[in-house]
């Protein structure tokens, strides 16, 4: 059941993908918002507390669901997985975000893709070149394929696979929204959420990493994931970077002047240890965002196909 749910799911998001503005995700910020102003008290505890109100909220329900739904009819069960695969995945959330920079960047329209990866990542994108643009949504592309599809993927297979999957989601959540906006940067509210998330996160990114080596170079994943992955100062982004750069051959982070865009978060690379020209792998370009669909696309059809197995020899 676990394989079809994932694969219904897929298929209906391919039909009508979710929109970043769906009714779903904006009362689900609307909550987070409302909790971070009811807990944040300019403490660490205080973070930790709500972290816990928001996701038991929506984690709790979610299992009581499927308990009840399992109860009632393994047809329901089953309806039940579909929907939550369905809004927690993201494989063509911010597919448009990177359609545009790529139609952009073909055409050699330099600030139609500058303003299709600002809008994408919420920076000013103004000085970037074609080679930091086409960069960006390789990295930004590698780290949304994570956490919106692959991780998902990891946490569903868990018991009570829906109730995980939301726990996943609204902890990638929180750890972004508590911590990245620019008023909440310095405040320790939000370093619960982030650490957390660290460890919810910590074999998923491992996993999407092997993945990325198997279906691309896998030497030249392996060999940057080795060397290169401990210079990001965020580690998850640091080994899914440095495997997807190596597997398709590019070089990703980029020195401060050269406006690094590294996933959500630019503070993540450690800039003064970063040694690009020993790296595996060449500059960015428009034929990159191809290369990184690729590496994505035959990535999610190897664990489609891992899963397919498992469910096979359950079965048996």
């Amino acid at each position: 059941m676990t394989f079809l749910s994932i694969l219904f799911a897929l298929l209906i998001e391919q039909l009508k993908p979710l929109r970043v503005d769906n009714p779903v995700y904006t009362q689900v910020q609307h909550f987070a918002a409302k909790v971070e102003a009811w807990c944040n008290a300019g403490k660490a505890h205080h973070g930790q507390t709500g972290w816990w109100i928001v996701v038991g909220s929506l984690t709790l329900p979610t299992a009581l669901v499927y308990w009840l739904c399992l109860r009632l009819s393994p047809f329901a069960a089953f309806a039940w997985n579909v929907v939550i695969v369905y809004l927690t995945l993201g494989f063509r959330r911010y597919s448009h975000y990177f359609t545009s920079i790529q139609v952009a960047l073909s055409a050699g329209d330099e600030e139609a893709a500058r303003r299709h990866l600002g809008d994408w990542i919420n920076k000013d994108c103004s000085q970037m070149d074609m080679a930091d643009v086409a960069r960006g949504a390789v990295e930004r592309s590698l780290i949304a394929s994570h956490r919106n599809v692959f991780g998902v993927f990891f946490w569903f297979l868990m018991p009570v696979g829906p109730a995980c999957a939301v726990m996943y989601r609204m902890s990638e959540f929180l750890s972004r929204e508590w911590s990245e906006p620019e008023h909440m940067q310095d405040e320790e509210f939000g370093q619960f959420a982030r650490r957390i998330f660290y460890w919810i996160d910590w074999i998923p990114a491992r996993l999407t990493a092997v993945a990325f080596a198997v279906v691309g170079n896998f030497e030249d994943a392996i060999y940057s994931w080795r060397n290169y992955a401990s210079r990001w100062n965020d580690e998850l982004l640091g080994i899914i970077l440095s495997a997807g750069g190596g597997a398709i051959g590019v070089r990703l982070g980029e020195p401060e002047n050269k406006a690094v865009i590294l996933a959500a978060d630019a503070s993540a690379v450690d800039i003064d240890s970063l040694e690009l020209e020993s790296q595996p792998g060449v500059e960015a370009t428009p034929r990159s965002l191809q290369s990184a669909v690729g590496l994505v696309w035959r990535s999610l059809l190897l664990w489609m196909l891992l899963l397919a197995l498992l469910s096979f020899a359950v079965w048996l």
